[in-house]
């Protein structure tokens, strides 16, 4: 009886342990500067980085021109090709960066209105549009460059990149062996 009674109470201990961790999942967050957003979801916004904003089109078949330019060989891209695709990378930074500035200022103030207890059902609701409407563009900034560097490629370097990407398995009959 008392080997059963230990048995019991060990493991009511380790499930309410298992418990407490389970009902702790943002345990250490309230250390970040701003709650809702990793140190490298900061970096990557500042860097105007992808972020998965960007799957709708990759995975559909819309190839980012970052990534094609990275396979640029393998895609046997030409001169202009790559030239273009630069162009394309280097607009979407210049747009894609100071959207992600504007969300991650807007991200602290709706950290600030929280934090520093101010917060009104108005203040709320006004900054979580401004939030949204730059998660919006941010977006869209990214997905409208997939379309730009999609119309830049022909079918087989569509393929390619489908494949390179492990999207598509290599069509037997053209005999690619390439495997990462």
């Amino acid at each position: 009886m008392r080997r059963l009674l230990l048995l019991a109470a060990t493991l009511i201990i380790s499930c309410n342990a298992a418990s407490s961790q389970s009902s702790q999942p943002y345990a250490g967050l309230e250390q970040r500067p701003i709650k809702a957003l990793s140190h490298q979801q900061v970096d990557d916004l500042r860097a105007g980085r992808g972020m998965g904003l960007a799957l709708a089109a990759e995975l559909n078949g819309y190839p980012g021109p970052s990534h094609v330019l990275e396979f640029g060989d393998r895609l046997d891209l030409t001169a202009d090709q790559r030239i273009e695709v630069q162009r394309l990378i280097d607009a979407m930074k210049q747009e894609a960066v100071p959207l992600g500035n504007k969300l991650v200022e807007q991200e602290t103030e709706l950290d600030r209105l929280f934090s520093a207890r101010v917060v009104t059902s108005e203040s709320l609701k006004a900054t979580l549009v401004a939030i949204a409407e730059t998660q919006a563009l941010l977006r869209e900034s990214h997905l409208k460059y997939h379309l730009s560097t999609t119309a830049l490629l022909d079918q087989s370097q569509m393929q390619r990149y489908a494949e390179l990407r492990g999207y598509q398995r290599p069509d037997s009959s053209e005999g690619h062996k390439h495997h990462h």
